[in-house]
């Protein structure tokens, strides 16, 4: 069984990195200067089951596991950390909340559609005044009228695809303020009157992967649309940020792959001195460290990842993998930069991308400190 899942593992990061190389890294300077999000893409990946890897076959999925899906996640992070990470918010995020709970209809309707990257997937949790402070969300959600019907008014921001993504899973309150059980979680399509994509963020880096506002003024949408029991939104969305940590962790990874690469190349091939800096010990250890602080975040990643197709909670793992793996790919990114000298700082060599996108992990989908606060809950319980 192990042997097989390292196969596949195998053999999709080969086939992932065979792709990104003939599809992606001849545009990566392109897209990122004019931060151009290239939705066609998603579209190819699609077609070679790569937006829908954890969605079973009998819906149109891959039907593959979290030891592949990291797998797939690292190999596009390795090359851009922006298309990683558009991937994995359509596949975790919006995919994975109607699969683990839309009804029979909506899974038959919408998850063929997103898996074969047809259709893009958002998923709308953060608001301008509510990061972490969820529980206080001002979108609301108010059942109206004799056919059932939710009215939605409000606005989400720093959400992947809000402009483009054609379907959203949208988290909304439908109770008080700061009161249990008071979000609910809603799937609403794109065509939706009230329905608007807002502002498009202008990013210090991932800037071909689109973030943006969804805005809702009286959206009406009837209540088969309603994902699961009223109420249930916010705990609904803290399972699924369980799986999404994973493929944060795996986006980590990938970056500081990349960046490690990069950096090991480099200091093999640049002489001073009459010999490749790679020599010199102050270069040799900080690639040394680099090279552990990888392989320490790869093993955390996938013993959350081997948990999660257990069937097993992986609350303080996937929080502790996150945490770990986005701050080492900072970590490595930075040195990288620092090992390339002047020429890091330069859009010619590709560390300072890197050193740009791999900021992002530390913040999304729950801050290292949210991550420390999850962890510590954990082993105090």
């Amino acid at each position: 069984m192990i042997n097989e899942i390292v196969e596949n593992q195998e053999l999709i990061a080969q086939s992932v990195r065979d792709l990104g190389e003939r599809l992606i890294r001849p545009n990566i300077r392109q897209w990122d200067d004019s931060q151009h999000f290239p939705s066609t893409l998603f579209h190819q990946l699609g077609e070679q089951g790569l937006m829908g890897m954890l969605v079973p076959v009998a819906y149109g999925g891959s039907g593959l596991g979290y030891h592949e899906y990291v797998a797939a996640i690292v190999e596009l992070s390795r090359i851009d950390g922006s298309i990683g990470l558009s991937m994995a918010a359509h596949n975790s995020l919006c995919t994975n909340h109607i699969l683990l709970f839309g009804n029979e209809d909506q899974k038959q309707t919408y998850l063929p559609h997103l898996a074969s990257g047809e259709w893009l997937g958002a998923w709308g949790l953060t608001e301008p005044n509510t990061g972490s402070d969820a529980g206080n969300m001002r979108t609301t959600a108010v059942r109206e009228g004799a056919s059932g019907d939710w009215v939605l008014n409000g606005a989400k921001n720093f959400i992947t695809h809000g402009i483009s993504g054609d379907v959203a899973v949208v988290i909304a309150r439908t109770g008080e303020p700061n009161t249990p059980h008071n979000a609910t979680a809603f799937i609403v399509e794109r065509n939706t009157p009230g329905f608007s994509g807002g502002r498009k963020e202008d990013k210090l880096g991932m800037r071909a992967s689109e973030t943006a506002e969804m805005l809702f003024q009286d959206c009406r949408i009837p209540d088969s649309q309603r994902l699961g029991a009223v109420g249930d939104g916010f705990v609904q969305s803290l399972k699924v940020l369980d799986g999404g940590r994973i493929s944060i962790a795996a986006l980590s990874l990938g970056i500081a792959y990349g960046a490690y690469d990069a950096a090991l190349a480099y200091a093999k091939e640049r002489e001073q001195f009459g010999q490749p800096i790679a020599t010199f010990q102050g270069i040799s250890f900080k690639l040394a460290d680099m090279a552990t602080d990888i392989e320490a975040a790869k093993l955390l990643t996938y013993q959350a990842a081997n948990l999660k197709d257990s069937g097993k909670s992986v609350t303080k793992e996937s929080a502790m993998a996150k945490l770990f793996a986005s701050e080492t790919a900072v970590k490595v990114a930075n040195e990288a930069v620092q090992i390339f000298g002047g020429y890091g700082y330069s859009k010619d060599y590709p560390v300072e991308k890197f050193y740009r996108d791999a900021k992002l992990c530390t913040i999304g989908e729950g801050t290292s400190e949210i991550q420390k606060l999850v962890i510590s809950r954990q082993i105090l319980k």
